[in-house]
């Protein structure tokens, strides 16, 4: 630890001094990255592919009577404006405007509810585009053999649906670990959290903001190689 302290004490704009926070705060913020950032990223991301799906899916029937239409217009409204407003707002309204009318949520589930619903909307375009992008020919061969809509559906459109909308789910993914620093305001102990927490103790903003900076870019860094190799598995089975 002394010669990592000497190296980093022999950078420029550093000292012994500034060693020793850059050294004591990164396993403080890399574990409330681990701890907190990716589990939120985590499941935020699968809940909000689930309603990402669903709305989908109802965008997409060609014609199913008043009860879809109606669901569609539904689906078209939360999607402009989720789409229309800032992510911080809508985090605001659910943590801070929800105990207006009897409903507290802690400030983990919060984040949770607020960035599905986000993702949710984002990802629902691109999956509605993957399905739309599917030859129509798909359709007609499934219906040739005997299949009708709904299992056309989903054993022949949404299987090669979902392999369309994979660089586009996993860039969503990337980001919201990004996105999830908006998860502070509302005291989510993430990794942006412990940052500011260290920061209002040494008043080292541009070192340690730095660092955590570098910790994000680490986990984009690695989820972008995950990425990579899961598209170029996929494109074998092309």
């Amino acid at each position: 630890m002394t010669l990592l302290n000497n190296l980093l004490a022999s950078l420029p704009f550093m000292n012994a001094e500034r060693a020793d926070y850059l050294i004591d705060s990164f396993w403080p913020m890399l574990e409330a990255g681990l701890l907190y950032t990716i589990p939120l990223a985590i499941v935020s991301f699968i809940y909000g592919v689930l309603i990402a799906l669903g709305v989908a899916i109802i965008r997409t029937i060609p014609d199913g009577g008043r009860l879809i239409r109606f669901l569609q217009l539904l689906c078209r409204i939360y999607i402009s404006i989720i789409r229309g407003t800032p992510m911080l707002v809508q985090i605001f309204i659910i943590f801070y405007g929800l105990p207006e009318v009897g409903i507290t949520l802690e400030p983990f589930p919060t984040a949770i509810i607020a960035f599905s619903i986000n993702i949710g909307a984002y990802a629902a375009e691109s999956i509605r585009a993957a399905i739309l992008a599917v030859p129509k020919g798909q359709w007609e061969a499934s219906y040739a053999i005997g299949m009708n809509y709904r299992q056309a559906f989903f054993r022949t459109i949404m299987p090669q649906a979902l392999r369309i909308s994979v660089p586009s789910l996993s860039n969503t993914f990337i980001s919201t670990v990004k996105d999830t620093s908006l998860a502070s305001l509302v005291l989510v102990a993430e990794l942006f959290r412990v940052a500011q927490n260290i920061t209002a103790v040494n008043y080292e903003f541009i070192l340690i903001y730095s660092e955590a900076a570098l910790i994000y870019w680490i986990f984009c860094f690695i989820l972008s190689l995950l990425q990579n190799r899961l598209e170029m598995r996929l494109s074998r089975h092309l």
